[in-house]
């Protein structure tokens, strides 16, 4: 990632607008069990050098402008939910609009506190993409072969990412069918084992783009908040309009505006 004046904004793009429409009256169940918020990441994180070069965000001066951008957004999303973790959808509006990019970044940027820890999920069935920006090798699977086979349990799909605090769940194999394991009773209670079993835990869905696919409105009924991504440049205000009908008004947590894939 280059450090330019011209690049300093693609990382985090320009958030232009936030939706106030957000949801009210949150119901999620909240546990005051072990707390993961301190789990131990070993030895191998990221240095912020291979952060940046992996377009993350991380606590230095030199990406200060992009956290920040994070930060507001997580702020945002704090202010709706109150007390209570959540699960939040993350879609573009277009493919390479650069939801994948704000839905890792987001995640990385809840996880700054020390207090709260980040899972994000690959929900793009058919173009997976986390475990590659990453680098992780996802040797045993993700998210499918996981709701294939539920024997196997969950932890051997839980991806350490270098970043501290923050655990990948990739997709696993490419699947064209992917709309079938959304709707499925496993993925639900997956998602609502994996945000009530530890409070401090905040879940990241990084879903398919909404132009071309019904994967996100399946996937928004799952989640508490949707973040829809555009284009800056690339989506229009039509098809940015178009593309909010597709949720509940009440889960709609923010447009962003990003500038780069």
């Amino acid at each position: 990632m280059s450090m330019k004046d011209e690049h300093d904004k693609d990382l985090a793009g320009s958030i232009e607008e936030v939706l106030e429409n957000a949801a009210r009256n949150l119901e999620r169940h909240s546990t005051h069990g072990h707390s993961i918020a301190r789990m131990n990441d070993g030895v191998g994180g990221l240095v912020p050098l291979q952060l940046e070069e992996r377009r993350l965000i991380h606590r230095e001066e030199s990406v200060r402008r992009q956290s920040d951008a994070f930060r507001e957004i997580r702020t945002r999303l704090l202010g709706i939910a109150g007390e209570q973790n959540f699960v939040t959808l993350v879609v573009s509006v277009s493919p390479r609009s650069g939801g994948s990019f704000v839905a890792r970044n987001l995640a990385a940027a809840f996880a700054f506190d020390e207090a709260k820890t980040s899972l994000l999920i690959d929900c793009n069935l058919r173009y997976p993409s986390q475990h590659k920006a990453l680098g992780v090798e996802p040797l045993a699977g993700g998210l499918i072969d996981f709701l294939e086979q539920p024997a196997l349990g969950i932890a051997p799909v839980l991806y350490r990412t270098g970043i501290p605090r923050v655990r990948l769940i990739p997709a696993g194999k490419a699947r064209e069918n992917s709309g079938e394991y959304f709707s499925s009773h496993r993925m639900g209670t997956l998602l609502d084992s994996l945000s009530s079993r530890y409070p401090d835990r905040y879940l990241f869905l990084d879903g398919p783009a909404i132009k071309g696919s019904p994967d996100a409105r399946i996937l928004s009924d799952l989640a508490d908040f949707v973040v829809v991504v555009a284009g800056y440049g690339r989506d229009t205000p039509a098809a940015i309009s178009q593309a909010v009908t597709n949720f509940d008004p009440e889960k709609m947590a923010g447009v962003v505006f990003n500038d780069l894939p």
